[in-house]
């Protein structure tokens, strides 16, 4: 009898191996959240360096509360407010400091613009009093406190206000906002999406003056979309949006004094197309104003004093492609300043006086800085990201402000990411692997000495291992005289001898990067499950890609999906040659430029791909905004061969293989337009092809069950022609 219990209780726990070894991973799971992990939600530094504050939200009380920490012990001291002790807010959505952390903006209702702008309900909460202040009755964009706390300014229906704290009184600040005809302090359209800010306004360190952008869209040509909803009858959405060639904004450059209550202009003495970035310096009447071309390929930084009227360029920078824009401009106590450019060839960071003249070129060598996290003063360090121990990979550095003295902080492989406290004694450092789940760790500044585990996420790696799938492996692979990095994921039970259908997932755009070691995205869990099931994914970063230097980056200007497309096609060709692929069944997908990018792989490389899957792709360069557009190509009008000769919607002719087109008639980005051309175009070359609409979704594709019946689609149709 004894016997025959420890051979039953080795068949149940043989049997359950073998049962947790067969189990498939499902689409339910991965869109119903299944592979979620933790993080650190809305994590801020405050003021004295020695603690944080982090968002929390608790789902059975459906409350808000922002809770403050030591970085020490990572103990919860206290909480800064919750939404259950306010009477007027249920829960709230974000919030913001202000500079002296005694008041607190607190959104309690966001509702999208477009895909970053949001207009809302805000209230100022006073920490010391408890009382709160709601800043307007309308919803708003933007709201931002003053320097000295006293104000706060936003928009309202494209104009600016400014609501003083101690008296409750507004100021109105312009007055000729007009829905798609002027706008100010908020960005248009295009700026948006493509120079990434929303709030085109900025305080001076003094808090008596507002620079702000004016935009004149009124010549602008307008894009509708019939919003279908669930009325009897459909609405229509009609918006300013430049596509490439086409008018764009007229930016101008203002600033309101609130002590006469005046609006001026600040004029601009060169020929100039945008303004993607102001910022006022230490110096309460400086303003930095960085100016750009429209072929966005020569950019002024002005330093603009707001009272004599008076602007000299500290900074010119040119290129034969373009320059970046980013958010890295650092002023140092004595107003010179940081900044970072690809002038060498590759990013980096470089010292600049207050005159632009330069005192030393901080970093350097055949790598990229890929985050700026800021400067110390104390120790006149300067703490960034970088990709000194390979592409794929993010290591945390600090160096001094002469270029000497470089630390290594981070200590795994894999991407690191930090955030440091405000005195940069401490970072918190997220970290992931394609082998380690989402890690945040309490770290020294001084040395990166890992001090805590503060979130491990280690169920989400025995989760995923429960499934017995097979990890992402990493290698490089020779396509076109390019040792290009690539990820592949096997079949568990992969048998060398065995054919397997090969499936490419690609981005492609840009500067992008889909290769990387960190931890998995939904897609990847869905790229597990098509593995379970018997495929081989594999992705390559070819040319155009990021973190390779400027000039891996910037080969394809005036050719957008010329050597991307070369690429891919060699990438399937190169890897079909493998014992275990089937040539005969390869495929290709992808989202926005990567579905661009699958369509041109079916047509051009009709002889390599089997099948191939695009998703608000782009078909025409032409249809495309401007500032994205022009950046790579330049215009239509000059540069016809370049936009024609890489569009898909030209080759559909090519047609041979099974193609699934998809996209959302919401799409606000990437216009249902596309796809509808290429329909036709498809409809009158007779070729039979798949498609679906998805009814007023946008760009992203999901809400409620669409994410879940998009991937059905998917996977069926890979399934069925695969």
């Amino acid at each position: 009898m004894k016997n025959f219990r420890v051979v039953f209780l080795l068949f149940i726990a043989v049997s359950g191996q073998l049962l947790a070894q067969d189990k498939q991973i499902t689409l339910e799971e991965i869109w119903g959240g299944a592979f979620r992990t933790q993080g650190m939600d809305a994590l801020r530094s405050l003021n004295n360096g020695k603690q944080y504050a982090v968002l929390n939200f608790d789902r059975a009380s459906r409350t808000t509360s922002v809770d403050k920490y030591y970085y020490e012990t990572l103990e919860k001291t206290g909480t800064i407010v919750n939404s259950e002790d306010i009477a007027e807010i249920q829960y709230f959505l974000s919030y913001e400091f202000s500079d002296d952390e005694s008041k607190m903006l607190l959104a309690t209702e966001l509702n999208p613009v477009f895909r970053h702008s949001t207009l809302g309900t805000f209230y100022v909460y006073d920490v010391a009093s408890k009382k709160v202040t709601k800043v307007s009755d309308d919803l708003i964009q933007e709201p931002t406190f003053s320097p000295d706390g006293k104000k706060v300014a936003y928009v309202f229906e494209n104009n600016i206000y400014v609501k003083s704290l101690q008296d409750g009184s507004v100021q109105q600040v312009t007055t000729d906002g007009e829905d798609n005809h002027i706008i100010n302090g908020v960005t248009d359209w295009v700026y948006e999406e493509e120079f990434a800010f929303v709030k085109a306004f900025e305080w001076n360190k003094d808090s008596d003056r507002i620079a702000f952008l004016r935009f004149d869209e009124s010549e602008v040509p307008e894009f509708s979309m019939d919003v279908y909803g669930t009325a009897l009858y459909p609405t229509q959405d009609v918006f300013k949006y430049p596509k490439a060639g086409e008018k764009n904004s007229d930016v101008t450059l203002h600033v309101y004094n609130l002590d006469t209550e005046k609006v001026s202009p600040l004029p601009i003495d060169i020929d100039y197309e945008y303004i993607p970035r102001i910022e006022f310096s230490n110096e309460s009447s400086i303003l930095a104003v960085q100016v750009l071309n429209r072929h966005q390929n020569d950019l002024n930084l002005y330093f603009y004093n707001v009272d004599s009227k008076e602007a000299n360029v500290v900074l010119h920078e040119t290129d034969d492609a373009y320059v970046d824009i980013n958010d890295n401009l650092t002023f140092l106590d004595d107003n010179s300043f940081i900044w970072t450019s690809e002038k060498d060839g590759y990013n980096h960071i470089y010292h600049y006086d207050k005159t632009g003249k330069l005192k030393k070129q901080v970093t350097s060598g055949n790598w990229e800085v890929t985050g700026y996290y800021g400067y110390n003063p104390k120790e006149k360090r300067i703490y960034y990201q970088s990709v000194e121990n390979g592409s794929i990979d993010r290591d945390v550095y600090s160096i001094k402000l002469n270029g000497k003295s470089k630390k290594h902080l981070s200590s795994q492989e894999g991407t690191n990411r930090a955030t440091f406290s405000a005195d940069f004694s401490y970072f918190i450092n997220s970290f992931s692997s394609a082998t380690i789940a989402p890690k945040y760790t309490l770290n020294s500044a001084k040395d990166g000495k890992e001090l805590k585990v503060i979130v491990a996420n280690d169920e989400a790696k025995e989760k995923l291992e429960s499934y017995n799938v097979a990890m992402k492996e990493f290698s490089t692979i020779e396509i076109n005289g390019n040792e290009l990095n690539m990820w592949m994921i096997k079949p568990a039970d992969f048998d060398p001898n065995k054919k397997y259908p090969l499936f490419l997932y690609q981005y492609s755009g840009p500067g992008s990067q889909s290769v990387a070691n960190s931890w998995y995205s939904s897609n990847d869990y869905w790229y597990f499950m098509l593995a379970q099931q018997g495929y081989i994914v594999a992705c390559v970063d070819g040319r155009g890609t990021g973190f390779k230097g400027a000039a891996f980056k910037k080969v394809t200007q005036k050719e957008l999906g010329k050597y991307e497309v070369e690429d891919q096609i060699e990438v399937a060709k190169t890897l079909g040659e493998r014992n275990y692929i089937d040539e005969d069944r390869i495929g290709i997908w992808g989202w926005s430029f990567g579905g661009f990018m699958s369509s041109n792989c079916i047509l051009k490389g009709n002889d390599v791909f089997s099948m191939a899957i695009a998703v608000a792709p782009v078909t025409s360069w032409r249809f495309y905004d401007s500032i994205y557009t022009e950046r790579y190509m330049t215009t239509p009008q000059e540069n016809a061969s370049g936009y024609d000769d890489n569009s898909p919607i030209n080759f559909v002719d090519q047609l041979e293989g099974k193609f699934l087109l998809v996209h959302g008639t919401g799409d606000d980005n990437v216009h249902v337009q596309n796809s509808m051309r290429m329909i036709e175009a498809l409809v009158q070359a007779n070729k039979q092809f798949d498609w679906a609409i998805y009814p007023d979704k946008n760009h992203g594709i999901y809400g409620g069950n669409t994410r879940l019946h998009l991937y059905t689609k998917l996977t069926n149709f890979i399934k069925e022609n695969l």
